[in-house]
């Protein structure tokens, strides 16, 4: 089993390529939820994400024949860039095969490290048997995401880092996708400071690790959807199970708006741009998907920065949505002169910005006297959008919110 030796060997193998990532106390966080909260910001690695660690130690390890053959994996996008870097700067042909849906910005970045790129299947795990394929037919070494030890004590430096970092630590909190993070931190951490607690994180859409622990062995689920792409698999893997079931204390799941509000309260204010498997440990802390102590101190590793742009959008839109900040709403009205701006003027005298306005009189749906009207407001807060429905619906106005 994975060893905090092998993870210290790992730290000398990729130290001159992985950066030593800020680990910084957030003010902000600490006040929202209780906890001393620390932020470990690996999304300011090297490529963007933590994967870049457990790719160069698994390169460094190859044997001559091995290098010459050339490597191949499968992966969402960050595992990906990290093996594209990590074989470039090692002079070794890589090629990676990613899902039909993966983001543009992580397929483009992969091309521009070197790799060569395959677009095949519908998520990770059919990228993945892919990749197995052509591990067969062209003999190169298959360089597993995760379930590998020696991938696990590349992840593990992170661990090292923070142990390093954050005397006093008391909770530290990973996400969870296939497990080869969570292993080499908890790994890390553990072997050095045994009463810390490693709490693992996984998105509700993609949560296999809670159902494999409670079963004692690998159970796949059938599909995976969720915000979080870069932790999207439909399982954990075999070397990580068993590390995680010596290692890890509890793995707990956060659905979508958590994720999406953690990442646009990043944004806003700690001026952090992650992904949404970035955001999954600071969500769960914030959710409180887990109990911890007012004061003690808590490290969520903020663990990947490479969201795709046009998914931002959406994302913070929904994070938006949680806080209160933007509300979507239709209201039936009567097709007369003066309607829109008597609504129009009920909504500036409750201070909300309009963002957009859709009028259709012309909807299959709508009756022929009547029109019916689609608005985009910001708001400051859920307590000001509720005071504006309030006010449509004291003046006759039936309001649907959309959003």
């Amino acid at each position: 089993m994975l060893s905090l030796a092998d993870i210290r060997e790992a730290r000398e193998r990729v130290s001159d390529v992985a950066r030593h990532t800020p680990l910084e106390r957030s003010r902000s966080f600490s006040e929202m939820s209780g906890a001393d909260l620390h932020l470990k910001l690996e999304n300011f690695q090297r490529t963007g994400a933590f994967k870049i660690r457990g790719a160069m130690n698994r390169i460094r390890t190859l044997s001559a024949a091995e290098r010459e053959a050339g490597v191949v994996t499968a992966s969402a996008g960050n595992h990906a860039q990290g093996v594209a870097l990590a074989a470039s700067r090692a002079g070794v042909d890589a090629t990676v095969v990613m899902p039909k849906f993966a983001p543009v910005s992580k397929v483009k970045a992969t091309r521009g490290y070197g790799a060569s790129v395959r677009l095949e299947g519908v998520d990770y795990d059919e990228a993945q048997a892919y990749a197995h394929q052509l591990e067969r037919d062209e003999g190169r070494t298959y360089v597993h995401a995760f379930d590998d030890p020696v991938v696990m004590a590349g992840q593990g430096t992170l661990g090292l880092e923070i142990v390093d970092d954050c005397p006093g630590l008391d909770t530290v909190v990973v996400p969870i996708g296939g497990g080869g993070l969570i292993s080499g931190v908890a790994v890390a951490i553990k072997e050095q400071v045994p009463d810390v607690r490693v709490v693992g994180v996984q998105a509700e859409g993609a949560a296999s690790a809670a159902k494999s622990l409670e079963a004692g062995e690998v159970a796949e689920i059938d599909s995976v959807d969720t915000i979080a792409d870069g932790i999207a698999t439909r399982s954990i893997g075999e070397e990580t199970l068993a590390v995680m079931e010596e290692y890890v204390d509890e793995v707990v799941t956060v659905d979508d708006r958590e994720i999406a509000l953690a990442l646009t309260l990043l944004l806003e204010r700690a001026k952090t741009l992650v992904e949404g498997a970035g955001a999954v440990a600071l969500a769960a802390v914030l959710s409180d998907a887990f109990e911890y102590d007012d004061g003690e101190t808590v490290v969520a590793a903020l663990c990947g920065g490479n969201i795709d742009l046009n998914r931002l959008g959406t994302v913070v839109r929904r994070g938006l949505v949680q806080m209160g900040r933007y509300l979507k709403i239709t209201i039936d009205l009567k097709d007369r002169p003066g309607e829109l701006e008597r609504v129009s003027s009920i909504v500036a005298r409750t201070g909300a910005n309009v963002y957009a306005v859709h009028h259709d009189r012309t909807s299959r749906d709508v009756a022929v006297n009547a029109a019916e009207l689609e608005l985009e407001l910001e708001t400051d807060d859920a307590e000001h959008a509720a005071d504006i429905v309030d006010a449509l619906e004291a003046e006759g106005y039936d309001v649907e919110i959309l959003s």
